[in-house]
């Protein structure tokens, strides 16, 4: 089944109001920044975005916050280089923050992927974060339950993929983005390059097409990092 799109308003236009959205990257690596803004065109509004961070500057993530479009944040990092956008809307009352450790937020969203409702961790015993959730004691030792984190969208950066939606990344560009493709119910990818099937070595597949729905080709993707130093905003 060839699983291409000609263009990101078209990948993005059957996402609607209040759905939840998981959006690949750590930093700028693996941050699909056409498929954000091609979003945020869009405009659906009270969005539950996933991310590791609460966006950068005024592009990204971050102008999907300045645009009104995030009700709620689940990250590990709303504070970054430049959190202004996060900052004035948090402090205005107008989003909710739901703050997990890195490590949890990996496994929260990879069990949402495997079918696994609920683990048990360390991390985060003792602490505020606990409040509220199942504690157990496991040889002796205390942990605190975590449910799974599920999507209705992932929005993911690729290097390559082929018609299929066979995926590789570039280097720590793959961050998150395995676990969401699988966390989601609907996984839209941007790549630099689509090949025919079979141009992408078997062995070399990191996220298998079963867990892609829709790919569309930006052959030179905007970095997170360049426009923030050149302190460009979304327009």
């Amino acid at each position: 089944m060839d699983k291409t799109i000609h263009s990101v308003a078209k990948a993005v236009e059957r996402i609607p109001d209040e759905a939840v959205v998981m959006i690949g990257g750590f930093g700028g690596a693996g941050a699909p920044i056409e498929l954000i803004h091609a979003l945020i065109n869009h405009g659906p509004k009270d969005l539950t975005v996933i991310n590791n961070n609460a966006g950068n500057g005024r592009i990204g993530i971050a102008a999907m916050i300045d645009a009104g479009m995030v009700r709620k944040m689940i990250c590990s990092f709303p504070r970054s280089s430049d959190p202004r956008a996060f900052n004035e809307k948090y402090l205005a009352g107008e989003i909710v923050l739901e703050l997990v450790p890195q490590g949890t937020l990996a496994e929260r969203i990879r069990a949402g992927g495997a079918g696994i409702p609920a683990f048990y961790t360390p991390t985060a015993y003792g602490t505020e974060l606990a409040n509220g959730k199942i504690i157990a004691e496991f040889d002796g030792k205390s942990y605190v339950q975590e449910r799974w984190l599920k999507a209705d969208f992932a929005l993911i950066k690729a290097e390559v993929g082929d018609t299929h939606g066979n995926l590789t990344y570039n280097k720590t560009a793959r961050n998150f983005s395995p676990l969401m493709c699988a966390a989601a119910a609907t996984t839209i990818v941007q790549v630099s390059q689509v090949v025919a099937v079979g141009g992408i070595d078997p062995e070399h597949v990191i996220t298998p097409g079963l867990f892609v729905d829709q790919i569309v080709t930006i052959p030179n993707p905007q970095q997170e990092e360049l426009l923030i130093r050149a302190e460009a905003s979304y327009s």
